[in-house]
C-alpha cells in the first residue's frame, strides 16, 4: 500500500496542534497539563476524555479509545490513514508529498488484477444478457430479482464453456499467468488452464471503494457442486477482510447509525430492492476481526438478521460474540421457523421486515432467555450450566457498564444474589483477558528492533520473514526476548497454513500482545535480511564476550600453564570479529 514518507508524517504531527484539532469537536476545559472534556467516541456525564498537547496525544479512561491527533481523525471523521494526513495537511498548510511505494511491482500486480476482474466482471454481464443467458435470468426471475437490481448488483453468468473466459481475456491482452493469479482461470493436472466457473450465476465482490476483486459462482443445476463458488485469495481479495454490498450500502448505514447484518448474497439483493438499504452481508461465514473493524468505521450498532436453522444460528453466535467483545450494540431479528431474510420479505413484505428491526431484541438478552429456555433452572446441575455458559459471555463484554447490566438480569434468571454473580464475571473476565500487567508481559521496550522487524513481517509479509527466519541457526535465537516466538514461527515453514493466524493460535496471551504489539507500525521497522544480520551479531558479540571472560579467568590462573586454551581462545575472538565485520 503506498505510504506517505514518515519524516513528512513526522513533521505533519508536529505542526498539528492537537488541542487545536479536537476542539474543533469536543469543548475541553485544561486541567493541569492536560485538557479534559466528554468523550467523542461513548457516552459519559463525567468527562474521561484527555489531551495533552506536549506529548501529543489523547485518551479515554471510560472506553480505552486513544491515539495522536491522525488516530484521533480516523475515529471521528471514519477515515483512512491517508484521507486522514491529507486532510490534517491542508488544514495545517502543508505541501502533500506524492506517496511512496514501498513496491512497486506490488501495486503495478494489484492494478492489473483489478483490470482483469473488471473486464471479467463484464464478460459475465454479456454473457447473462445473451441468449445463452435464459436459464439464470430464469432463476433471478424465480427469485424474484428484477432486472434493476440485477444491474445494480452487475449480476453475470459464466457459461459452460471450459475456455470462454480465458480465450476472451487472452485475446484482449492479459497473459496466462496474471489469469492463473487472479484465479479466474485454474491449471488442471495435465497442464491445461480453463475457466474456473462455468454454468453459474455469477456475483461480483466489491471492496467497500467499489472496484470488482472477486467473484462468487451459483450452481444453476441441482447436481452442480459446491452450491456456491468463490474466487481464492489473491492480492487484492481477502474473505476474511470484506464484506459484500458495503460498496453500495455504507452511506446508508453511516446516515441511519446501523448495519443490517445478513448471510447471504441473494438476502442482500432483496433487502436492497424492498428498500431496506443499511443492509450488508458476510457472505454466508460468521464474521472476523477484520471485518467487524470495517463496518465500525460506518456505524457502532447492528442487527443480526440469520436463517433460523442450526448452522445460521450458529454464525449469529459467533458474529454476534465477536460484535460485543468489539464493543459494538447488538440487536437480534429473530425470523419465523423455516424462514431466511429473503423469502421473508418477498412473503411478507417490506414493512412486516421493518417491523421485525423494529422489535429486535438485544443480543444479551436474547441469548440469557435462549440459554435459560435450554436449562432446568430449577435444579442445581440446570443452574450451574447455565451460569458455567453465561459468565464465559459476560467475560467478552468490554464496557463495564454492560457488563454490570448483564450481571443483574443473569442474577434475576438464576435466582442468585448480583454480588455472588459480578464476584464470577471479575473472575471470568480475568481468567480470560488479553491484556497482562508489565510484570507478565515481557518488556516490549526490551524487544531488539531486529526482533520486532522479524515479528512485523511474520504478520505483514510471511513469506519474506519466514525465509528470512529459515537463514537462522538455533544459537541465533537464544537469549532472545521473542526466541520461543521465533521458533514457534520456524516450524510453520513447511506447512500449509495461513499466517498469521496460525502463529497467534500457537502462542500464549503475553506472546500474542508482543507479536501484536510488533505488528501494530504501519511501516516495518527494519527488512527482514537486515534483521537476520543484526540478529547474527547480537551473537557473535555475545559469544566473543564469553571467550574474552574466559581469556580473562584463564591468565588471571597463570597464562603460562594454560597458553594452548587461550591461543585457541584468541584464535576464535579473531574469527568471530571477522564475523562481526563482514555484517557491518
Amino acid at each position: 500500500m503506498p505510504l506517505f514518507p514518515q519524516s513528512f508524517i513526522d513533521d505533519l504531527k508536529l505542526q498539528a496542534d492537537i488541542v487545536q484539532v479536537i476542539q474543533e469537536y469536543v469543548s475541553l476545559k485544561k486541567a493541569g497539563q492536560s485538557y479534559k472534556g466528554l468523550c467523542p467516541f461513548h457516552s459519559e456525564k463525567t468527562p474521561s476524555f484527555t489531551v495533552n498537547r506536549d506529548k501529543g496525544f489523547f485518551h479515554c479512561f471510560g472506553c480505552g479509545a486513544g491515539g495522536d491527533v491522525v488516530k484521533f481523525l480516523e475515529l471521528q471523521e471514519k477515515l483512512g490513514f491517508q484521507d486522514a494526513v491529507r486532510h490534517l495537511a491542508q488544514k495545517f498548510g502543508l505541501k502533500i508529498p506524492e506517496p511512496e511505494g514501498n513496491r512497486e511491482s506490488d501495486a503495478v500486480e494489484r492494478e492489473a488484477l483489478l483490470k482483469v476482474h473488471e473486464r471479467a466482471a463484464s464478460y459475465f454481464r454479456a454473457q447473462l444478457a445473451a441468449a445463452g443467458g435464459a436459464r439464470p435470468r430464469q432463476h433471478l426471475r424465480e427469485r424474484g430479482v428484477t432486472a434493476e437490481t440485477t444491474e445494480e448488483l452487475g449480476l453475470g453468468f459464466a457459461p459452460r464453456s471450459r475456455d470462454g473466459l480465458r480465450g476472451t481475456l487472452t485475446q484482449e491482452g492479459f497473459g496466462l499467468p496474471l489469469l492463473l493469479r487472479s484465479g479466474l482461470i485454474v491449471e488442471r493436472e495435465g497442464g491445461e488452464a480453463v475457466d474456473r466457473f462455468r454454468g453459474r450465476l455469477m456475483v461480483p465482490i466489491c471492496r467497500d471503494a467499489g472496484p470488482v476483486i472477486a467473484f462468487g459462482g451459483r450452481a444453476l443445476e441441482s447436481d452442480q457442486q459446491p452450491k456456491y463458488l468463490n474466487s481464492p485469495e489473491t492480492a487484492i481479495y481477502s474473505k476474511g477482510r470484506t464484506l459484500y454490498g458495503l460498496n453500495l450500502t455504507k452511506g446508508h448505514i453511516r446516515r441511519l447509525g446501523y448495519a443490517v447484518l445478513v448471510e447471504g448474497y441473494f438476502d442482500f439483493a432483496q433487502l436492497l430492492q424492498a428498500g431496506i438499504l443499511p443492509v450488508v452481508a458476510s457472505c454466508g461465514t460468521a464474521l472476523t476481526a477484520q471485518q467487524t473493524h470495517l463496518l465500525r468505521r460506518f456505524t457502532s450498532k447492528v442487527i443480526l438478521s440469520f436463517d433460523p436453522d442450526a448452522a445460521g444460528q450458529g454464525a449469529a453466535a459467533r458474529s454476534c460474540e465477536l460484535l460485543v467483545a468489539e464493543g459494538f450494540d447488538v440487536n437480534v431479528a429473530v425470523l419465523p421457523p423455516g424462514a431466511d431474510p429473503a423469502g421473508f420479505v418477498r412473503k411478507r413484505g417490506r414493512d412486516a421486515y421493518l417491523e421485525l428491526l423494529r422489535t429486535s431484541r438485544p443480543y444479551l438478552e436474547y441469548l440469557l432467555d435462549r440459554s435459560a429456555a435450554e436449562h432446568d433452572l430449577a435444579t442445581d446441575e440446570g443452574r450451574r450450566q447455565f451460569l458455567t455458559g453465561m459468565l464465559a459471555v459476560a467475560a467478552r463484554i468490554p464496557d463495564p457498564a454492560g457488563r454490570d447490566q448483564f450481571a443483574d438480569r443473569l442474577a434475576h434468571k438464576a435466582r442468585i444474589t448480583e454480588d455472588v454473580i459480578r464476584a464470577e464475571i471479575r473472575k471470568a473476565a480475568v481468567n480470560r483477558r488479553t491484556e497482562l500487567t508489565s510484570r507478565e508481559l515481557p518488556g516490549f521496550g526490551q524487544v531488539r528492533q531486529a526482533e520486532k522487524g522479524l515479528l512485523w513481517a511474520m504478520v505483514h509479509e510471511p513469506a519474506d520473514g519466514l525465509q528470512a527466519l529459515g537463514t537462522l541457526a538455533d544459537e541465533d535465537l537464544e537469549g532472545l526476548q521473542t526466541a520461543h516466538i521465533l521458533e514457534v514461527a520456524r516450524t510453520l515453514r513447511d506447512k500449509s497454513v495461513e499466517l498469521p493466524a496460525a502463529l497467534f493460535e500457537r502462542l500464549n496471551s503475553s506472546e500474542a500482545q508482543v507479536l501484536s504489539a510488533a505488528a501494530a507500525g504501519r511501516l516495518a521497522p527494519a527488512p527482514p535480511d537486515a534483521c537476520v544480520r543484526a540478529l547474527r551479531r547480537v551473537r557473535f558479540e555475545r559469544e566473543q564476550a564469553q571467550v574474552q571472560r574466559e581469556i580473562d579467568r584463564l591468565q588471571e590462573l597463570g597464562a603460562e600453564a594454560y597458553d594452548r586454551e587461550i591461543n585457541e581462545l584468541w584464535q576464535r575472538r579473531k574469527q568471530l570479529l571477522h564475523q562481526i565485520e563482514a555484517l557491518v
